[in-house]
């Protein structure tokens, strides 16, 4: 009998590389960076996803919050959930054992229905869970984007409200909002937290990822503390 392709199924939770239409192999150049890195390194967090962490890579905020906290940054611009699995079922993962990976994914997937796209996160948080057992999985907020507002906005919060319930009672998954303070009291964005409607200033940053910091420095502290009160054999 002739296999009949599922038609129905969701692209999100599909793995799927980048095309290379530029002809330059840049994204898979940068993947085995990635795997490079966790060879090398012994991180206690790992950043996994798209432009809003890229650009955050390159911040104050990076350097005063997060780097002192042993992190690698995963991510790429114009990654989509499909991609991001695809880098994690070969090999953005191996080789490494964090205490927390941090998930950021979905903004992007401007083609997709919400539905479609917090299965899509939720696909890249079960091969997290696969890949490394013991860690934590932290899901801040997609972001708001557009000057104005817009119906994009309005999907990301409902990803949100889909995503925060679809984890509800998962072991070590926590998500947490960092989307607070963007939108202004008359619904704009203003370029001084978003350059351009979508990626984050050093302002914009400094604004909104401090819960994330928090949340992660209380982990680590927590997971420490753990560790010390635990029996020598």
């Amino acid at each position: 009998m002739q296999n009949i392709p599922n038609t129905n199924m969701n692209p999100c939770v599909l793995p799927t590389p980048v095309p290379d239409d530029a002809g330059d192999k840049r994204w898979h150049s940068i993947h085995r960076r990635f795997i490079s890195d966790c060879r090398e390194k012994d991180p206690d967090v790992i950043f996994l996803g798209d432009c809003i962490f890229e650009t955050l890579q390159d911040s104050e905020t990076w350097n005063q919050y997060f780097a002192p906290l042993h992190c690698l940054n995963f991510s790429i611009r114009d990654d989509c959930t499909e991609h991001v699995l695809w880098r994690i079922e070969n090999g953005a993962l191996d080789n490494v054992n964090p205490k927390i990976v941090v998930l950021h994914v979905g903004t992007n997937n401007v083609n997709n229905s919400a539905a479609e796209v917090a299965e899509g996160i939720l696909a890249n948080v079960s091969k997290i869970c696969e890949k490394l057992n013991g860690a934590y999985v932290i899901l801040p907020s997609l972001l708001p984007r557009g000057q104005q507002p817009n119906k994009l906005r309005e999907k990301n919060a409902k990803i949100n409200e889909l995503v925060k319930e679809m984890t509800k009672g998962m072991d070590r998954v926590q998500t947490v909002a960092i989307d607070k303070g963007l939108v202004q009291c008359d619904g704009t964005i203003s370029h001084h937290d978003m350059f351009d409607y979508k990626n984050l200033t050093n302002t914009g940053a400094k604004k909104i990822f401090e819960p994330l910091y928090e949340l992660l420095s209380q982990i680590l502290n927590e997971n420490e503390l753990e560790r010390d009160l635990t029996p020598s054999e």
